[in-house]
């Protein structure tokens, strides 16, 4: 199986999953794990620009990674899934959690 399917299949079982467990719009919680050089956190904060969210970074014991958890309130299931796209799509080397 490709990774496209997996995670196609990924984002529609979170769908799903979101829709049973929260009533919308809801505050939701983003986390995310990059490597500490460089200006992937900078991108991060921009992708969430203007949408009130509030960032905290945690470096991680050796400093090599951050990890960035982003809260913010989202309109619906799908508006999170965009996100997550396009966090990945702009910013390499990102995990989500």
């Amino acid at each position: 199986m490709d990774s496209s399917k997996k995670s196609e299949e990924f984002y529609t079982k979170l769908r799903a999953q979101l829709q049973d467990t929260a009533l919308w719009p809801t505050e939701y919680l983003y986390k995310f794990i990059v490597i500490s050089e460089g200006d992937k956190i900078d991108q991060i904060k921009a992708l969430f620009n203007h949408l009130g969210a509030v960032i905290k970074t945690t470096p991680s014991k050796n400093g090599k990674y951050t990890s960035v958890s982003v809260n913010v309130r989202m309109k619906n299931p799908d508006a999170v899934i965009v996100k997550y796209k396009e966090v990945a799509a702009n910013v390499e080397g990102v995990i989500s959690l």
